[in-house]
């Protein structure tokens, strides 16, 4: 288990040139924009990164991160435990010109003044790696299958819907 805090701010040109390698735990509770989207949060997020020089000279950071989270569920929108992962590997690039050089596999990460705030990429991976779309199980939910209807379903499939080509009919004469 990791115990260490990881550094806000990195010289990623420099831990490249050396292969460093980086561990440790950021907490939860700092990730404002997670906080905003998902609630506040509590315990930490561990982080394992590596840094390089990849064999065509690009200095990249290869990452993982894992966190335990509470996100709203959908239904009821009461917090429920999800277990986040994310690998991922970012180019280290100066310019936003740069960055349309980088292939596919790398995602971009702008570095002005040689320094990198690892708080905010750290946060951006969390969020990249949220599901889009949480439940609890319908069991444990707080709102039922039947108060999610909208009305009767006999209702809506007893009176057919009107044809969208009605009008092109009245208007060649067609009855």
């Amino acid at each position: 288990m990791l115990t260490t805090r990881l550094p806000l701010k990195v010289e990623p040109h420099r831990l490249a040139a050396n292969a460093e390698h980086l561990e440790g735990l950021v907490a939860l509770d700092e990730f404002a924009r997670l906080a905003q989207d998902a609630g506040p949060q509590q315990g930490d997020c561990q982080v394992w990164l590596d840094f390089a020089i990849d064999t065509q000279g690009r200095r990249v950071i290869e990452g993982r991160l894992e966190a335990d989270v509470q996100l709203p569920c959908r239904r009821c929108l009461e917090p429920m435990p999800t277990h986040v992962s994310s690998h991922f590997l970012l180019g280290v690039v100066s310019s936003d010109a740069l960055a349309a050089d980088l292939p596919s596999t790398h995602e971009p990460v702008v570095v002005e003044d040689e320094q990198l705030n690892l708080l905010t990429v750290i946060e951006d991976e969390l969020i990249l790696s949220l599901p889009q779309v949480i439940y609890h199980d319908e069991a444990q939910c707080g709102v039922s299958s039947d108060q999610l209807s909208s009305g009767d379903a006999s209702e809506a499939s007893a009176t057919p819907a009107d044809s969208p080509f009605d009008v092109l009919r009245t208007l060649k004469g067609k009855p």
